[in-house]
């Protein structure tokens, strides 16, 4: 198997990182994710990204479906950038007026510049605002960029964890064909042995009491039991749904408007997809153990069941 069969698969757990550089500074996006029923962002920045919170949120949507994705990123601006700035009107108008208060005063003029940077006015910072729409337009395009490039390599690890378990997936329905098909021959066998069974034990009954029977009697009960005992519907019921689950699996599966099930997973992510044809499978399965009534099918059964655990645990880790 090539990881070409598999182009839809992702798990919900990874991680990703990107780093870029340029005239806007230096941005770090790292992405984490964990299971989760639907879509949770976590975003964790800097206050140089307070602005393009909805930008970063924005270029992560779309690109996952289902997970807990906590999103760190930083933006460091260059040398000088973003640093406060002297309003050098403010402090020759603050200068003059303490020179004249002086002079009124009589006293020496001592100008003190670290105090006079204290008063309101004097420093002030570059926000966003005060920049052109095309700076901003710049720094929205880096910060959007430098997420892609997180993100898709979030998804590439995602994608190679997903078709390790694809491959296991493929082996686990593997076992379970080849148990069905061992279920599927012991089958008529065991409706034969239970007339076997009950012949003795009505000869017995005969042989201690001279009881008459009708063999119309054994036929009927024969069939009576023949009839609950009956798993030839639920195989094929399951059969179906491993070829379904197999379909979905390698992306070939399109939906049937005439089947319930398929109709009800079409729409769904993979993930749940899979989940809710294993429900499915698991249900028939039981119905099999309860009515087969055998030693050595039970023992299949088991097999199966446990089968159908591990494809669980795995499927519930797929996006």
């Amino acid at each position: 198997m090539t990881d070409d069969l598999y182009p839809h698969l992702r798990s919900m757990t990874g991680q990703g990182r990107s780093e870029v550089s340029g005239e806007h500074g230096n941005l770090v996006v790292e992405l984490r994710s964990v299971n989760h029923r639907g879509l949770k962002l976590v975003l964790r920045t800097n206050d140089a990204l307070n602005a393009f919170e909805g930008v970063i949120t924005e270029s992560v949507r779309g690109q996952i479906e289902r997970g807990t994705v906590t999103i760190h990123a930083t933006l460091k601006p260059p040398p000088g950038q973003g640093l406060p700035r002297v309003n050098q009107a403010a402090v020759a108008a603050y200068a003059s007026g303490l020179a004249e208060a002086a002079q009124g005063l009589s006293v020496p003029t001592q100008i003190d510049l670290s105090g006079l940077l204290a008063l309101p006015g004097v420093l002030s910072t570059e926000s966003v605002a005060d920049e052109s729409d095309a700076v901003i337009e710049r720094r929205r395009q880096f910060v959007a960029e430098g997420v892609v490039a997180a993100v898709e390599r979030f998804n590439h690890m995602r994608h190679h964890e997903a078709v390790a378990m694809a491959r296991v997936l493929q082996s686990v329905l593997a076992t379970i064909r080849e148990r069905a098909g061992m279920i599927q021959e012991l089958a008529p066998g065991v409706i034969g042995r239970y007339r076997d069974r009950l012949l003795e034990k009505i000869q017995k009954l005969l042989a201690e009491h001279h009881l008459p029977v009708e063999p119309v009697d054994v036929i009927r009960e024969v069939q009576l039991f023949a009839d609950r005992s009956d798993i030839s519907e639920e195989l094929t019921r399951l059969a179906s749904h491993l070829e379904l689950f197999s379909g979905v699996l390698e992306g070939t599966h399109t939906a049937d408007a005439k089947s319930d099930a398929r109709g009800e997973i079409a729409n769904e992510a993979v993930g749940r997809k899979l989940d809710f044809i294993i429900q499915e499978m698991f249900r028939e399965t039981n119905t099999i153990g309860s009515k087969a009534g055998n030693a050595r099918i039970a023992e299949h059964i088991v097999e199966i069941k446990c089968a159908i655990e591990r494809m669980r645990e795995l499927v519930q880790n797929l996006e």
